[in-house]
């Protein structure tokens, strides 16, 4: 009888401990009362602070006076907003806000002069401020699963980008802006509305991954032919029924790739005009000497 009592006792014990006040999910890093700068990782080469999936609706005040902060990772959150503070941590090197409930991006990230890699991916924005621009040593941007149709003009100041991923957005056309950006070497603008590749694509001199896959795509530039440093073309799950003599000049395309992760030249799910289907199931070697051979007959 005895034991049967202390055992519901028990039992009553952790039901109420399981019904007990919750503190803000972040602050199970701060119990220890040390000061928020404890919570900064000094590596070799940053100093950073990681606060992923810590189930955020809002960021902590202590972060903004954490002026030393060079890589900050507020990931796989709640977040609807990110305040002007933002502006304070102009030692930012590298940020991630991926995987939050963003609908827009403060004006000040334009002071954080110092940034070279920006992940907002999977949040719900509809534009990007004119200011990011100001981050003029930005190198990698993803600006992936949102709701974008179109960049400021602005963008044009940011020649230190090299990869920039705008995937699964609403971009009807490629924005003029990006022609201008001659360092890039990685365009994924797959999973939009595009229609069309223009002619201005060949001033991406640099680029060796451009990826468009699960757009309304119907025929590729000549022009695209003449960036000659493509390792990796996907065009996959498109409208696209010929394909431009000239594309055998794409020599670093080493093969018809169907891995995603592969490089070469990615054609599938395509309605291709006979006889490109059966060439196309030959290997690009086959394909080239096709491409090459009607050119000459022309």
């Amino acid at each position: 009888m005895g034991t049967e009592h202390s055992k519901n006792e028990g039992r009553r014990s952790m039901v109420f401990l399981r019904k007990g006040p919750k503190l803000p999910a972040w602050e199970d890093a701060l119990l220890s009362g040390r000061e928020p700068k404890s919570l900064l990782k000094r590596g070799l080469r940053y100093v950073s602070l990681s606060l992923i999936m810590k189930g955020m609706t809002s960021t902590p005040d202590f972060l903004w006076g954490l002026s030393e902060v060079q890589k900050l990772n507020l990931s796989r959150n709640q977040l609807v907003v990110i305040p002007p503070l933002l502006g304070k941590l102009d030692r930012l090197v590298v940020l991630n806000l991926g995987g939050n409930c963003l609908k827009s991006l403060p004006k000040e990230i334009g002071l954080l002069r110092s940034l070279k890699v920006l992940f907002v991916n999977m949040n719900c924005l509809t534009e990007v401020p004119a200011e990011l621009s100001l981050c003029r040593k930005l190198e990698v941007l993803s600006l992936s699963h949102n709701r974008i149709s179109q960049l400021p003009l602005s963008f044009t100041d940011l020649t230190s980008l090299r990869k920039l991923n705008l995937s699964n957005n609403r971009f009807v056309q490629i924005p003029l802006c990006i022609f201008t950006l001659r360092s890039l070497d990685f365009l994924h603008l797959g999973s939009n509305r595009l229609e069309n590749i223009a002619e201005s694509i060949q001033y991406l001199v640099n680029l060796q991954i451009f990826i468009v896959e699960s757009n309304n795509i119907r025929s590729l530039p000549r022009s695209l032919c003449y960036i000659t440093t493509l390792e990796l073309l996907n065009v996959d799950y498109n409208a696209i029924q010929t394909l431009p003599d000239d594309l055998y000049l794409l020599r670093r395309l080493r093969r018809i790739a169907w891995n995603p992760m592969d490089k070469g030249l990615h054609i599938a799910h395509n309605p291709l005009s006979r006889p490109l289907p059966e060439v196309v199931e030959g290997g690009l070697d086959v394909l080239f000497s096709y491409l090459r051979e009607k050119k000459e007959h022309n």
